[in-house]
């Protein structure tokens, strides 16, 4: 059965970074792509960046420059380094992953399709104040 459990939220102030994980368990192997989301209240989720078993990231452009996503398949662990946080990057942060051949990301994926993941983490809360 495959898990995912993000940690590593908080509040912080605008300007300052913040690191969350996202371990996962259940996959025998690193063959999948994965994802991080976020969600504010009254908002879609969104997708804030896909990456393949390669390290090889999709950013969302809001977030291009400022967020650093990387995976370290040993410790089956993604993380994302986040840098001049704003308040706008207020959220719930989701991970999330889907199998997939050798562990690419589809242009689905890459683009953040919600319904081409098909294991998500409970969230992590990140709040960023002014």
């Amino acid at each position: 059965q495959v898990h995912l459990e993000e940690s590593g939220g908080g509040s912080v102030q605008a300007g300052g970074s913040l690191r969350i994980s996202c371990k996962v368990s259940g996959f025998s192997d690193s063959n999948y792509c994965m994802g991080w989301f976020r969600q504010s209240p009254g908002h879609k989720r969104e997708r804030v960046v896909a990456i393949d078993s390669g390290d090889r990231a999709t950013y969302a452009d809001s977030v291009k420059g400022r967020f650093t996503s990387s995976r370290d398949n040993y410790k089956h662990t993604l993380y994302l380094e986040m840098n001049s946080l704003k308040p706008e990057d207020t959220a719930v942060y989701y991970c999330a992953a889907v199998k997939s051949l050798a562990g690419f990301c589809t242009m689905g994926m890459s683009r953040g399709r919600l319904e081409d993941f098909d294991y998500w983490g409970q969230g992590t809360q990140v709040t960023v104040s002014s």
